[in-house]
């Protein structure tokens, strides 16, 4: 632990107190742990801070008492959610879904479908578009 890394008055931080890896008080939260115990920030500005790797990472800690329960999931929400997701795991050529998100940035498709050579890349652009 650095020195440094504590400050619990935020002299040094800009105001924001601020605590060594695994010595933030209690009643505070991270984003990640605000989220596993179903509840979220809100509006809350953070009230602390912890760093770690030598001052080269932090994360924000919130109040617990004044976060709020997760928003559930809506019908309108779920149905956009499916659609982001059927962008990125569906290959544009042979139009199959799979459970996991394609490399489509970097091969353009599917594995089966990248390994195609130009002719029958076309020819099952061609099956597919009819």
């Amino acid at each position: 632990m650095r020195a440094i890394d504590l400050d619990p008055d935020g002299r040094h931080h800009g105001g924001l107190p601020t605590y060594p890896w695994k010595f933030g008080p209690e009643g505070l939260a991270t984003r990640r742990q605000l989220r596993a115990m179903g509840l979220r920030p809100a509006a809350q500005e953070p009230a602390a801070q912890v760093v770690c790797r030598r001052g080269r990472r932090h994360g924000y800690l919130y109040r617990i008492d004044a976060a709020k329960p997760v928003r559930s999931m809506t019908p309108g929400r779920a149905a956009a959610l499916d659609r982001a997701m059927a962008a990125r795991q569906t290959c544009p050529l042979c139009l199959v879904r799979y459970d996991a998100c394609l490399p489509l940035k970097t091969l353009g498709s599917c594995l089966p479908c990248s390994e195609l050579s130009d002719d029958e890349r076309d020819q099952l652009a061609a099956l597919t578009a009819a």
